[in-house]
């Protein structure tokens, strides 16, 4: 990419994509093209293909998705499904119709099966049964992951895909119910301490093991990705650590400043027991991420308070 090529950031509203803005705009690049969900339906075939023809993006980070938790994912699976996958067909098509030179498909570590050796390879996508609670969203990502493979099998395209590991940070979405799990966190233990309430009940049993990435991090390696990758395969992006949902609930309590106690539903899901990603392809490329989880979280927290709760 050239400091001035035309580049679309597909969802730049959402943590994801707005983190990769912000990394741009840092990096020099200067003619990044945006559209809110109002402006351009992705959803819509003709809307998105008359976007490309206008705007004739040379560069797309397709980041835009329909997103959420195990609550929301396993409540409305046909949303996810059939959101998620129109949004990637009208995108990959129409970059492909108008010559995008390069564009980069935001999967997620969800696609990978429930039960499979640790740290995560990329190679083993499709080896085994995946999560039931976010199996639709997980089938729509590796259908996109597919799909530039295909594209670029049959066309020569240079289409690449990314999968994060579990993102965090500015510009996460905070709803108790549809959240991922950090954001959810914060929201129960920032209204456990103002409410000066005794406990803050939690899903499952707390043992399910996970791994967090600051966004900013991400959109650094996806920009990096982007400059230095052009291999059919995709690259998982982790922090390389992991925490127990327990461990992360504690540190959450302890950035907000609540004092009582964590009490864990056992009779709700865990979700995947362990999920922590293999991340030394893109590592050996010579990116690593530089955040550590309590730092975020701060950040996170103070984003939350800043601009959530002020709203």
């Amino acid at each position: 990419m050239e400091k001035d090529s035309r580049i679309y950031v597909a969802g730049h509203t959402g943590m994801v994509g707005s983190a990769i803005v912000r990394c741009l705009e840092q990096n020099g690049y200067k003619n990044i093209i945006k559209r809110t969900h109002k402006e351009l339906d992705l959803t819509s075939q003709a809307d998105c293909e008359k976007f490309f023809e206008e705007e004739k993006p040379e560069y797309v980070f397709l980041a835009a998705a329909k997103v959420g938790g195990i609550h929301a994912n396993d409540t409305y699976p046909a949303d996810f499904i059939m959101e998620n996958i129109l949004i990637e067909c009208n995108v990959i098509r129409s970059a492909f119709k108008n010559n995008v030179k390069k564009l980069m498909f935001l999967g997620s570590s969800c696609i990978y099966p429930k039960h499979c050796p640790q740290p995560i390879k990329e190679e083993y996508l499709l080896t085994g049964p995946l999560e039931p609670t976010n199996e639709a969203y997980a089938l729509a990502k590796i259908s996109g992951i597919k799909m530039c493979q295909s594209f670029n099998k049959q066309y020569g395209t240079r289409y690449i895909s990314v999968m994060p590991a579990n993102l965090y940070g500015i510009n996460d979405r905070f709803d108790e119910y549809n959240s991922h799990v950090i954001p959810a966190m914060i929201i129960k233990f920032h209204r456990a301490k103002t409410e000066n309430l005794p406990y803050v009940e939690l899903w499952g049993t707390g043992r399910p093991l996970r791994e967090f990435l600051y966004v900013d991090d991400m959109a650094e390696a996806c920009v990096f990705l982007m400059q230095n990758y052009d291999g059919n395969e995709p690259v998982n992006i982790g922090s390389g650590k992991e925490i127990s949902i327990r461990e992360l609930a504690e540190i959450i309590r302890d950035v907000v400043g609540f004092k009582g106690e964590i009490v864990f539903d056992t009779t709700k899901p865990d979700g995947t027991p362990r999920r922590i990603l293999d991340n030394s392809k893109i590592t050996a490329m010579g990116w690593k991420p530089k955040t550590d989880i309590r730092e975020g979280i701060k950040k996170e927290y103070e984003y939350y308070l800043e601009k959530v709760l002020k709203k």
